[in-house]
């Protein structure tokens, strides 16, 4: 697979690559180099960030005169400071990160909405007359519009620099121990991003005698003072880095970048983020789907939409529990257990609609006509009113407005023997509604097929998540509950 091909578009279609033999191959370089592309941006992102705060004060209500255009600068500094800083901090400046539009735009959303949050709470606890309460919020709409506009257009360019090979060219020396045949995906990664390659050197096998390794390092400081190079890459297995160690210290006189690329199952290794585990290095090999951000949002809307939801649905609730306790002897509520986040397990909360409370190792799904489900239990499961009171299985932390839906713990164990990935559905904490009810994926599963496809929504929704996405969930969900399609 090629360099590209691993970054597809977020249409699903990849970019093509250019043979570097085409013409455009050659024509149109930019002056701009593949190492700088996150420099231009993040410039760009404090050049957008500055002219948004600068016009936000010359258009807000009172003129800049009562903005103040140095406040408004000063503010328009501070946001841009922090937001460059925590959107490196995640990676998101890197090039091929910038080719991914849903995770910059979710990016910039999430830290630029956080950052007037904090600003909002700072200035009401100031009597004195601020930006924020006079331009302010056309700054932070201004602003948001802008940052998003701006990434459209650097993935454009992105995409022609990489499609049309029109990288400012970098010049380099590649030291390798792999034969000439194996170099197709690298050479072609190195083409893409405007590298070409001034000189080539195999390294001695392993274990040859320090001579061989001198003469070698000799020989590349010899032909790179004599040539105009960047950056110097070392194509080599990790099991011989005892020699590759004494190598790179050859090459430390010059004053040039060296560049690793292992070979092997390590490269696979080094695609993943570092991190540091006390004064041990390591990668991340599975990160958790939600970052502490995002965690945070998702709770706060979590605690708030439950709480609203509870407030204004009361006597709808009310008048549900009197007929329930009018049509059939036995509790309002029913409780059956359900695996949640991370595997625990929780009791989670519906109106009673069967005349039977099952909660054991075997339990039978719904059926339509189900001599089960009570009069009231019919309507209630149909307009799925029944799950309402699992609002308060939100406010406890057991479950989410959105996410996948909890089954019992009886179809759980035979669910994860039908599909491999079923288990990865409890990454997050199960929802109210979800991604696979917007979808049909309401009632009974009773083939591995209806299973496979609930576990493919849920899963691509723990992948895409946003709070744009749960939003839309949620203004979806009544309109899927009306139409009442497997729900019974």
């Amino acid at each position: 697979m090629n360099f590209i091909n691993r970054h597809i578009a977020d249409d699903g279609s990849a970019l093509t690559l250019v043979n570097s033999q085409s013409p455009i191959a050659d024509e149109g370089k930019w002056p701009v180099r593949y190492d700088s592309v996150e420099l231009v941006v993040i410039c760009a992102d404090i050049v957008t960030i500055l002219f948004a705060g600068f016009l936000s004060a010359l258009l807000s209500p009172g003129g800049p005169a009562q903005a103040g255009l140095i406040q408004a600068f000063g503010y328009a500094a501070a946001a841009a400071v922090c937001l460059v800083y925590i959107l490196k901090g995640r990676g998101l400046y890197r090039p091929t990160e910038l080719l991914v539009l849903r995770s910059q735009v979710r990016g910039i959303c999430l830290t630029w909405i956080l950052l007037h949050v904090l600003a909002a709470t700072v200035e009401m606890l100031d009597d004195n007359p601020s930006f924020f309460r006079g331009a302010g919020l056309l700054f932070a709409v201004l602003g948001l519009a802008s940052l998003i506009v701006q990434r459209c257009v650097a993935r454009k360019l992105l995409i022609k620099c990489f499609s049309g090979r029109r990288f400012a060219r970098t010049s380099l020396v590649l030291i390798t121990d792999q034969p000439p045949s194996s170099h197709a995906g690298l050479s072609e990664t190195l083409a893409v991003l405007g590298y070409c390659v001034k000189g080539r050197f195999d390294l001695p096998a392993m274990g040859s005698d320090p001579g061989s390794r001198k003469q070698l390092s000799s020989r590349v400081i010899e032909h790179i003072r004599n040539s105009e190079v960047d950056k110097i890459v070392l194509e080599a297995n990790p099991a011989r880095w005892a020699d590759l160690r004494a190598f790179i210290s050859d090459l430390r006189v010059l004053p040039f970048p060296i560049m690793f690329v292992p070979v092997g199952a390590a490269s696979e290794l080094l695609r993943h983020p570092a991190r540091s585990l006390g004064s041990a290095a390591c990668v991340e090999i599975q990160p958790g789907p939600l970052t502490a951000i995002e965690r945070a949002s998702k709770r706060t809307i979590d605690i708030i939409g439950a709480g609203l939801a509870l407030t204004v649905l009361a006597p709808f609730l009310a008048i549900a529990a009197v007929a329930i306790r009018l049509d059939s002897p036995g509790p309002i509520l029913f409780k059956q257990r359900r695996c949640g986040f991370n595997g625990r397990i929780f009791s989670i909360r519906k109106f009673r609609t069967m005349h039977v409370l099952e909660d054991g190792s075997v339990i039978a799904q719904a059926t339509p006509l189900d001599q089960r489900v009570t009069r009231v239990g019919k309507w209630l499961r149909r307009t799925s009113f029944d799950e309402l009171p699992q609002l308060l299985n939100v406010l406890e932390g057991n479950m989410s407005l959105v996410g996948p839906r909890p089954h019992a713990l009886a179809h759980d164990g035979q669910f994860d023997k039908l599909v491999r990935k079923y288990a990865f559905r409890r990454r997050v904490r199960p929802g109210l509604t979800g991604w696979a009810q917007i979808h049909g994926c309401r009632g009974p599963t009773p083939t591995a097929t209806m299973v496979e496809r609930r576990v493919e929504y849920d899963l691509w929704y723990i992948d895409n998540w946003s709070l744009r996405l749960d939003l839309a969930i949620l203004l979806r969900t009544p309109l899927e509950v009306l139409r009442g399609r497997n729900a019974y």
